[in-house]
């Protein structure tokens, strides 16, 4: 099935074994600073097997963790989706994982090599929509005359309308979807649960490594940020040239985190009581209204920080070289970071969602080998789901695994992750629901 005919035209893929992927495909337009609107049904045939150009971005400050994926294009023409689906799949037969990447909200795509679902298509049988949105300024500033901000977070819901819409002639179910995300696409899954306009297009969710201590930007905190950038910037954001845009965005970056960078919480978020996102209090009471019946798989890593601090650092550095206690304190600020911003939260959210009638299984990733630097960092858990063995050969955090070893303690978590998407369980009689004020956890690969 490398062709494709559905509602915005005809659209031709690739077979890559025994899956079909159709890449680069537009589900969205945007003017700067503007809402997207729905593509137009385009004639012949849609060449789906290029790569689409990625959001405008600056290098991501974990390449030097995950490795980099292969260079592409960037343009803020950037709203496209790829889609794998099993090979034979009939007409609306599969369940759908809608991947929402990560990256601060400034970096990363869905056009990522990294991201590739082949092998997860293959060996769960579902079909996998990976999403990019627009990023940083793009996407995420708020400043009076130029962006109520929550641009990304309209582009996701555009991506989920195109899904609903769209996805049955691709061989998915547009009833069952599962949202998924890691980082920046977790916390936007978050933030998805409680908008009125998202949630009848998704049944079920899954959220790796959002930082709950994090939170959402207020009015306040985001035009404090929005009125850094426009004074970097110096000119109009409407006609600046998208280089001077990234360039004046880097500088307000490295003032959001302070002098000795300390501060790793994104400067661009998602705002609350902005465009589709509710304030604080009315998405809270909207996510419980809706959590009745909702499965919801809900994990982190078990050293989020390491990704942050556990290399070069201007701080943590000097730390761990101070005679005797120095990796001892290095290793104690690193794990109450990583609980304050990741792992408490995710606890307490799950016991809301618990007690307003949700299910919810909890994970957390452990080391991968024992003699990487990096430990269980934030993104370990990524290539046991996306792309193949190839693609994290030079991963830093993976060093020293092999292609098959990479490959090979991916195998358990794909199968539970397909397992959830088929039917929002997981039968593993070891990994049981959460329960309120339970902190377990399983433990993965």
């Amino acid at each position: 099935m490398n062709d494709v005919v559905a509602p915005s035209g005809r659209w031709r893929g690739e077979t890559r074994g025994s899956a079909v992927v159709f890449r680069g495909i537009p589900y969205a337009r945007a003017e700067r600073f503007g809402a997207p609107e729905p593509v137009a049904a385009h004639t012949g045939v849609y060449d789906a097997t290029r790569r689409y150009a990625v959001a405008p971005q600056l290098p991501g400050r974990l390449e030097g963790v995950i490795g980099r994926a292969d260079p592409l294009e960037q343009s803020e023409d950037c709203l496209a989706l790829t889609v794998t689906i099993p090979a034979g799949a009939e007409p609306g037969s599969c369940p759908v994982l809608v991947w929402l990447h990560g990256g601060a909200y400034l970096a990363g795509s869905g056009q990522w090599n990294l991201y590739d679902a082949d092998r997860l298509v293959r060996e769960t049988r579902v079909v996998v929509v990976s999403v990019s949105y627009r990023l940083g300024v793009l996407g995420y500033l708020r400043a009076p005359g130029v962006s109520a901000g929550n641009l990304g977070l309209c582009d996701q819901i555009a991506a989920l309308r195109w899904v609903r819409e769209h996805i049955a002639e691709f061989g998915g179910d547009p009833r069952r979807v599962t949202v998924a995300g890691q980082s920046a696409g977790a916390q936007s899954v978050v933030a998805l649960l409680g908008i009125a306009e998202a949630r009848p297009l998704f049944a079920q969710a899954i959220v790796q490594s959002a930082p709950f201590g994090v939170g959402f930007h207020n009015h306040r905190q985001a035009e404090r940020t929005g009125a850094m950038f426009l004074a970097e910037l110096g000119a109009d954001p409407f006609t600046a040239p998208v280089s001077d845009l990234l360039a004046a965005q880097g500088r307000t970056v490295r003032r959001a985190a302070g002098p000795a960078a300390l501060n790793s919480a994104p400067p661009f978020l998602p705002v609350a009581d902005a465009g589709p996102l509710p304030g604080e209090r009315e998405w809270r009471q909207a996510v419980r209204d809706a959590a009745g019946g909702l499965p919801v798989v809900l994990g982190c890593a078990a050293e989020e920080a390491r990704a942050f601090y556990g290399g070069p650092h201007p701080v943590f550095g000097r730390l761990r070289r101070l005679p005797g206690i120095g990796g001892r304190l290095d290793s104690a600020g690193q794990r109450l970071i990583g609980r304050k911003a990741f792992e408490e939260g995710l606890f307490r959210f799950a016991d809301e969602l618990v007690d307003a009638g949700a299910t919810v299984y909890c994970y957390r990733v452990g080391r991968l080998h024992p003699a990487n630097p990096y430990g269980a960092c934030h993104c370990v858990d990524l290539p046991l789901l996306f792309g193949d063995a190839d693609t994290w050969r030079a991963a830093p955090m993976l060093a020293p695994l092999t292609p098959a070893e990479i490959d090979a303690l991916g195998i358990r978590t794909r199968r539970y992750w397909g397992e959830f998407v088929h039917t929002g369980r997981i039968g593993d009689p070891d990994w049981t629901a959460h329960r309120p004020n339970s902190r377990f956890a399983r433990q993965l690969p």
